[in-house]
């Protein structure tokens, strides 16, 4: 047996750090476990180093703009002068044209052609007779979609893209996906920001209903965490990396230990409080004794979505002025691409660029154990015709591998959910927080509130509600990155 620890966090991610920052100001003993080689999570920074030159990827690009102060001001601390604003610019590129995204209604107009806007406008009335006034019950996804934008413009932009992130038809994806990430988001909410923004142009004033800066860590997300455990190693606090959790016994509803396995072999290390962002679908597999039969069967019911991704360096100085392209028509394999030099100059060296390609799958499936050959030979002949890049220009392509990314919200989910939680909850010293850990589609920024907040739990010995953690029932992404509502 290992020196006991009080606090044991296991993963490195938002929510992990976040704890350990917050335990470390309070004077707390704690030892953080990762199984990666690198902090961060699914917010981790790669760099690629091609002779003298450094190239940068986030792992699936992530910026900040929570409305929290707090979370502002205590990473602006960590980060002083690495933390930097950004003007944003996103798009979606379908049928051969760019729309602004969030789409901007007068810029659609135009794109979408006269015959195509009175389709779009016929659909919309539509559903505001059927869900509005004959109040038709919005059951799942699709209805959402339909009811917000009316059928023509949903299956143009929104149901599309989401079948593509799923790899499930939006029928079967619970009510819970729209009201959590895109609530408010609607046709009227569209047509009114678009005029906010022309007036707001008029006035030379910025509009405050969507989100149209950010800030972001010079060097990438993922320096955030990198800093964050430079300090911690600073002050003493232990960070095991290339480790991972192998059993975790308990007893009397309580976490008695967790054994691990990492470079040395494996250890069994005792703790009195567990906060961890393990996927719950593996954290309730390492529990000895095994859960119940009926925890078990509803983990078993709860899916996944992965990711694989292409990460291509570039002898060219810049592709677009977008951080992110969306690409949502169907026949395409992928689904959203990043330049990070538009994030921050320092993510590429001066010259050059690089894109971060996104591809949706599921893990196992072909996509997933695609080469990066296989994966260039997708993205080069459609790049090349949208006029991104030319092959000669491509310097190297990485393959960057993903797992359980995306918590799928079908119509069983919560069900089953409520099933995990009740048992989960019954360890009176156990967090189990993030992404993956709480199967709950947070943003980087709801996920470091998360993991403050497991750590405060700790500290003051109470149960905080984490579930409420970004479930407000509006646009993610509206407000302003001051925090300001």
């Amino acid at each position: 047996m290992s020196n006991e620890r009080k606090i044991l966090i296991i993963g490195a991610g938002p929510a992990g750090m976040a704890a350990a920052l917050e335990l470390d100001r309070a004077g707390r003993d704690f030892e953080i476990i990762e199984k990666s080689a690198q902090v961060g999570g699914l917010a981790k920074t790669y760099v690629f180093r091609e002779g003298d030159l450094e190239f940068r990827t986030d792992n699936g690009p992530h910026r900040f703009f929570s409305k929290n102060r707090r979370l502002y001001g205590l990473i602006g601390e960590v980060l002083g002068e690495h933390w930097i604003s950004v003007k944003r610019q996103t798009r979606q590129y379908i049928a051969g044209k760019f729309f602004d995204y969030p789409i901007n209604a007068f810029q659609a107009m135009r794109n979408l052609g006269p015959a195509m806007v009175l389709r779009c406008a016929v659909g919309y009335a539509a559903a505001v007779v059927r869900y509005r006034w004959l109040k038709s019950p919005i059951r799942n996804f699709r209805d959402w979609a339909y009811a917000s934008f009316g059928r023509p413009l949903a299956e143009f932009n929104v149901i599309n893209y989401t079948e593509k992130i799923w790899g499930v038809p939006t029928e079967r994806l619970h009510l819970d996906w729209a009201q959590q990430r895109i609530a408010g988001l609607n046709v009227l909410a569209l047509v009114k920001n678009a005029a906010a923004r022309l007036f707001a142009a008029k006035q030379k004033e910025k509009p405050k209903s969507l989100v149209d800066t950010f800030y972001y860590p010079d060097l990438g997300a993922g320096f955030l965490y990198e800093k964050l455990a430079e300090n911690l190693r600073q002050n003493g606090r232990k960070i095991s990396l290339e480790t991972r959790p192998m059993r975790v016994r308990h007893a009397g509803g309580r976490i008695e230990a967790v054994t691990l396995a990492g470079p040395a072999g494996e250890r069994e290390l005792r703790c009195s409080n567990l906060i961890e962002s393990v996927p719950v679908t593996e954290f309730l597999s390492l529990l000895e004794p095994a859960p119940p039969a009926d925890v078990l069967a509803a983990a078993g019911g709860l899916k996944w979505r992965s990711q694989v991704h292409l990460f291509i360096t570039l002898d060219r100085p810049k592709v677009t002025d977008d951080q992110w392209i969306y690409f949502p028509e169907r026949d395409l394999p992928f689904a959203r691409s990043s330049e990070m030099r538009n994030f921050s100059a320092r993510m590429s060296p001066p010259g050059k660029t690089s894109l971060f390609i996104e591809f949706f799958c599921n893990e196992g499936d072909a996509t997933h154990r695609a080469t990066a050959e296989e994966l260039f030979a997708l993205v080069a002949p459609r790049f090349e015709r949208y006029g991104f890049f030319r092959r000669e220009e491509v310097r190297h392509y990485y393959r960057i591998p993903g797992g359980k990314d995306y918590p799928i919200y079908d119509l069983d989910y919560q069900k089953n959910l409520a099933v995990v939680r009740d048992y989960l909850d019954g360890f009176t010293n156990l967090q189990w927080v993030g992404r993956p850990g709480r199967f709950k589609y947070t943003n980087q920024d709801h996920s470091l509130e998360m993991g403050f907040l497991a750590a405060r739990a700790v500290l003051e010995g109470r149960r905080f509600d984490l579930d409420s953690i970004g479930a407000e029932k509006e646009y993610f992404e509206k407000g302003n990155r001051n925090g300001e509502a």
